[in-house]
């Protein structure tokens, strides 16, 4: 009986010694909680009751974010850009008017269960912390156009990607992957893949499926070889530089490229094109001279017409497919059209690209339609309509 009774006794005085123990931490969370919001750096006050759509608490050495942020229903942008934040409160889910959120520079392992749960984002930032992996429930942000995940320590593509139909541009540079899936072709809603600063020691093949890229960025890997890139038609802008290639892969004539000896090949290029344009000239001012119109037939190559040959585009020869097509037609009647006078265009693949508008800000890029700015040299982030906040300016 005595050892039974010290031996409940002291069952007792341990759990009340847990107890006592859990009471503490709850407690230091909760003193910690209110020293934050006791301590929150000059101005901030200010922007929490001005009513602003656009919240910037970027490099204010928040640990935690402020309790106060989840009670801004209006808000529809928030940077909380180079804290030590961790994780983010569950009561952020709140939010869902917003569309932008940028947690890049925090010391996050894992995306904060409650990002989830804004289902109205348009651009997640989580760039430069420390993530491996993602959750599976980021297939709930279906309104997500642009992810930026880059400088983290991912090692596999995350297929989680795939659950994202909207997703267009995707920045996944400075990780650590060396392969890509082989049906990545699912995302079909992708127009710019930043895949720099990986460890990819081949050309990844599953990227001649994606016909829709408009934008491909593969520096700084270890790839000796491209394939041609000319099946790509939608590719605007392929950059590959530090690499141990010294040539730029065969591309479309409307691709510009960047890397080792692209320089050359882009005024090569030019020069051909002047070239095959002066000639034109200079075969219509003869025509003209001799008083004869010049026939265009409708396949411009292989003609069994007397008359000269139309010029063609640029490297129209090194297509397979339409050397089977004029194969095919050699027998038949050609369909003859008199040049009456007018400006004649001759586009390779015989359609005009309406490139849809793509614009991924960061480190100084900006692509919008025909206009284009490319600039990398620097790791400085520009979000849209940041400069409306007055608030940061470090630079699509």
């Amino acid at each position: 009986m005595g050892n039974s009774s010290r031996k409940g006794e002291g069952e007792e005085e341990e759990k009340g010694s847990k107890d006592g123990e859990d009471g503490e931490i709850a407690e230091k969370k909760n003193e910690e909680a209110v020293e934050v919001e006791a301590e929150l750096p000059l101005g901030v006050e200010e922007l929490f009751e001005s009513g602003d759509p656009v919240l910037d608490l970027s490099y204010r050495k928040f640990k935690r974010l402020p309790s106060r942020v989840s009670e801004l229903l209006h808000l529809e942008k928030l940077y909380v850009c180079g804290n030590s934040l961790r994780t983010l409160p569950d009561s952020i889910s709140q939010l869902q008017g917003l569309r932008i959120l940028a947690l890049d520079f925090n010391k996050m392992e894992d995306v904060p269960a409650a990002v989830c749960q804004l289902t109205n984002l348009t651009r997640l930032y989580l760039g430069s912390n420390r993530l491996m992996t993602l959750p599976p429930e980021l297939k709930n942000l279906q309104s997500l156009r642009c992810l930026w995940m880059e400088s983290n320590y991912f090692q596999m593509f995350p297929r989680e990607l795939y659950d994202l139909p909207h997703l267009k541009s995707l920045q996944i540079g400075d990780n650590r992957m060396k392969t890509l899936p082989p049906d990545l072709c699912r995302m079909e809603a992708l127009r710019g893949l930043w895949l720099y600063g990986n460890r990819f020691d081949t050309f990844p093949k599953v990227l001649l499926r994606m016909e829709n890229l408009e934008i491909l960025d593969l520096d700084r890997n270890k790839i000796s070889e491209f394939p041609s890139l000319k099946r790509l038609h939608a590719l605007r802008l392929f950059s590959y530089d530090h690499n141990p290639v010294d040539s730029p892969p065969r591309v479309g004539e409307e691709v510009l490229v960047v890397g080792e000896g692209a320089a050359e090949f882009l005024e090569e290029r030019e020069a051909k094109i002047e070239r095959l344009r002066k000639a034109a000239e200079q075969e219509a001012e003869e025509l003209a001279l001799a008083g004869e119109e010049p026939v265009i037939h409708g396949i411009l190559k292989n003609s069994s017409s007397n008359s000269k040959q139309a010029p063609v585009t640029v490297e129209d020869a090194d297509i397979n497919e339409e050397e089977a097509l004029v194969n095919e037609e050699e027998d038949m009647e050609l369909p003859v059209t008199e040049y009456d006078g007018a400006e004649l265009e001759y586009d390779e693949e015989g359609v005009e690209y309406e490139t849809e508008e793509l614009i991924c800000e960061g480190e100084g890029f900006e692509y919008e339609g025909d206009e284009l700015e490319y600039e990398r040299a620097q790791m400085d982030y520009e979000y849209e309509d940041l400069q409306d906040s007055g608030r940061r300016d470090e630079g699509a």
